[in-house]
């Protein structure tokens, strides 16, 4: 494995781990033994925001008990806007993860025939000509290019690019990050040889080649949404050229030759198709059911979103919304916030909650027409105002505004955010038949739900089981290495049913919410 051996991985502390698995929580849990499980088998790896995070999977998408591992990890942060992660500390967990599912185990010997990976969107590595990171991973929550984002709307017609990419102009793309690059880290950029995703990074020095799926180039903002290839334009405005991007992968086109050495240290993948990387949030919409234009799919996970998978290329993407491509007929269409998780742990945690008070009791006490109004845009705001540099606002705090009343109104903003994107995925996709959420923050804080349900006026489903992500990035391998066999339908538990006598509550704190907003994006 001579692309790894250039810089040792420290596995040597879950080596031990490669013969004792972690067990499955439960027998009942949404899963299958390996004697019951139907081939080809899939190994999916994730790097989310918390943890990477690996686990085998059947052809119809079901998790195989006993065969899956996590290690968790954390973006280093700063109030400058700096959100970064360490690339080769991911490559060695995604390596230890392979070890720790896979190893040397003789029963997969035959019957894996993928390895599928999804990763945050957007990420972005330099590397040199000899492999090697010249950068750290700058993650999707680094808004250090706010001030080169603001040049290009000042040259550009953002509706136009908007139309051309399916994406606005952010700092979560790439074309001011390039520019960001370029002004504040030029010996970084003049020694960087070529630009990666994070996933693309992880085969790059894994298999020593690497290519763009289609989904996580589209998440880049210079992906030419109509064509699947690199949008000139785009590579113009990013200063940035295309020999130092990727060739673009469809989903159908893996990688099937590896080095030995991988065939060494895993035999059990000899026969292995590697997939391109693809992007977390289609991943996990496609593990939760939302794989056509019937299910609207709200993740509340680290960050948030609500999305369609539409089997068509929309002609006009409202212009708060995204629309990535995933292949030559299917597009991912929604909006998204940074700050979900992120915002409710922060406001347990800086609000300092009294002992025996926890998020799940918050969410569930009544309504009060007297708390705050909270924009919770902790890192950024993206759907629907695309305000990269937006900060926090808390609007009527008073004396005796308490610590679990700005957790609340943290919760209510989370909420009100969402909806946002709600009332333009309507007028984008129409009426769904249903709405399906997932999430840590749903299924751990189950009354946001509960909340999300009242405001938008509509049931929406939970999806009970945990790492849809993961299963969203086999399911789409499986697409490809068996066709003919149908994905499994992914459970779900409680139907959240809206109560309408909570609808002039919503009707009013949306209007105190849409004052502070407007201010926020005039400003």
């Amino acid at each position: 494995m001579a692309a790894l051996d250039r810089r040792r991985l420290r596995t040597d502390s879950v080596a031990k781990s490669a013969h004792h698995l972690p067990k499955a929580d439960d027998t009942n849990e949404f899963s299958v033994s390996l004697a019951k499980a139907v081939d080809p088998l899939i190994l999916a790896l994730d790097v989310g925001s918390t943890a990477s995070r690996g686990s085998l999977h059947d052809a119809q998408g079901v998790p195989i008990r006993g065969y899956r591992h996590k290690v968790p990890h954390s973006f280093t942060s700063a109030g400058d806007g700096t959100s970064i992660i360490d690339a080769d500390q991911v490559v060695e967990e995604l390596a230890s993860i392979i070890d720790a599912v896979i190893g040397t185990r003789k029963e997969l010997v035959g019957r894996v025939k993928g390895v599928a990976i999804d990763t945050f969107a957007s990420s972005l590595v330099g590397v040199d000509a000899n492999h090697r990171a010249t950068s750290p991973c700058y993650t999707y929550a680094d808004s250090r290019s706010t001030p080169q984002l603001a040049q290009l709307r000042e040259e550009v017609d953002e509706r136009e690019l908007q139309q051309l990419t399916g994406a606005r102009l952010h700092t979560s793309y790439l074309a001011p990050r390039f520019r960001w690059l370029r002004e504040n880290e030029p010996e970084q950029m003049a020694a960087t040889k070529r630009w990666l995703s994070l996933g693309e990074y992880f085969h790059f020095r894994l298999l020593g080649k690497a290519r763009a799926g289609t989904a996580v180039a589209a998440w880049t903002g210079l992906l030419d949404r109509r064509t699947g290839d690199w949008s000139d334009r785009m590579l113009e405005l990013a200063r940035i050229d295309r020999s130092q991007l990727s060739l673009i992968a469809r989903p159908t086109q893996p990688i099937l030759e590896v080095p030995s050495g991988v065939l060494q240290r895993w035999p059990a993948l000899r026969d292995a198709h590697w997939f391109a990387p693809i992007a977390d949030g289609l991943a996990q919409n496609v593990g939760a059911g939302g794989r056509d234009e019937s299910t609207i799919v709200t993740s509340m996970s680290t960050s948030g979103a609500m999305r369609v998978l539409v089997h068509r290329t929309p002609e006009e993407i409202p212009y708060g919304l995204w629309c990535y491509r995933i292949d030559d007929k299917r597009s991912l269409l929604g909006g998204a916030i940074n700050d979900v998780g992120r915002a409710v742990d922060w406001a347990a945690r800086t609000f300092a909650l009294p002992e025996g008070v926890d998020s799940t009791d918050i969410a569930d006490r009544p309504y009060r027409k007297d708390l705050p109004v909270f924009l919770p845009y902790l890192t950024g705001e993206r759907s629907t105002g695309w305000v990269g540099g937006a900060k926090a606002m808390a609007l009527g705090i008073t004396e005796s505004t308490g610590p679990e009343d700005l957790a609340r109104a943290v919760m209510e903003g989370i909420v009100l955010s969402l909806g946002r994107v709600a009332e333009q995925l309507k007028e984008a996709a129409g009426d769904v038949d249903r709405l399906v959420a997932t999430g840590g923050v749903s299924q751990n804080v189950p009354g946001v739900q509960q909340l999300l349900a009242d405001h938008l006026g509509r049931e929406t489903i939970q999806a009970t089981f945990k790492r849809s992500t993961l299963r969203g990035t086999a399911v789409m391998a499986a697409e490809v290495l068996a066709p003919e066999i149908s994905a499994a339908e992914a459970p779900r538990d409680h139907t959240f049913k809206p109560r309408e006598k909570h609808r002039e509550h919503w009707d009013r704190l949306s209007e105190r919410f849409e004052d502070g907003y407007s201010k926020l994006i005039g400003s």
